[in-house]
């Protein structure tokens, strides 16, 4: 709901809209027709996330029948006192101010966490060394997870700049003007202790979804 009015949502919570329900249920339709097989679950503990899960894994025919746990590491980035604030306050105005930039895709994410610290005023926004380790160490333990419980696929829902961060971790080249749209897929294999890129933001899972939703699939 907040992402709709332009507002920052980071650890406050609004829940998917209409639409918004919609583009997952695609996302899951489209999973499902790709005949992927998932061992575990895991969302962050985000209100928006667990009901983004719970669609996908219903449309799966999973629910209930693989595990599924929350992990508050995978959250999305803590805007501070600018979480709820209209994006355009922080990202259009705040931060290039701060950096003397006319546009904030200039900065790193480095730099936007940084400087998000320093406008923050209740002492809630995390250090980039904070949120980087923390979001790192969320996804190295659901990797490690399922690899000691013998391998295979975990579906994971997280959030836009949480999973920007993490894959900046593995290639700060892969970012590059990155944006990812709700509903997208992002592939990581795990493989000798580190993270390998296979997609990033794949949209083909929701168009595919949605032909099946507009050729009358149950409803």
């Amino acid at each position: 709901m907040f992402n709709t009015i332009g507002r920052a949502q980071g650890w406050s919570d609004t829940p998917l809209t209409e639409a918004g329900e919609r583009g997952i249920r695609e996302l899951g339709l489209g999973l499902k027709e790709a005949g992927l097989s998932f061992e575990e679950a895991v969302s962050s503990d985000s209100g928006r996330t667990i009901q983004t899960m719970g669609i996908i894994l219903r449309e799966l025919g999973l629910t209930g029948k693989i595990p599924y746990r929350y992990d508050k590491r995978i959250r999305e980035w803590c805007f501070g006192s600018f979480d709820g604030a209209y994006d355009g306050d922080l990202f259009m105005g705040v931060l290039p101010r701060v950096f003397k930039v006319d546009d904030f895709h200039q900065l790193s994410l480095m730099e936007l966490a940084e400087g998000i610290v320093e406008v923050d005023t209740t002492g809630w926004a995390e250090s980039w060394g904070t949120l980087s380790s923390r979001i790192k160490e969320g996804f190295e333990a659901i990797a490690k997870e399922v690899e000691a419980a013998g391998g295979g696929n975990a579906i994971v829902v997280s959030h836009g700049m949480t999973i920007t961060t993490l894959i900046y971790l593995i290639d700060p080249k892969a970012v590059e003007e990155l944006v990812l749209d709700n509903g997208s897929v992002t592939v990581l294999a795990y493989e000798d202790g580190a993270f390998h890129i296979e997609k990033i933001g794949d949209m083909s899972y929701r168009k595919v979804g949605a032909k099946l939703l507009e050729g009358g699939h149950d409803e």
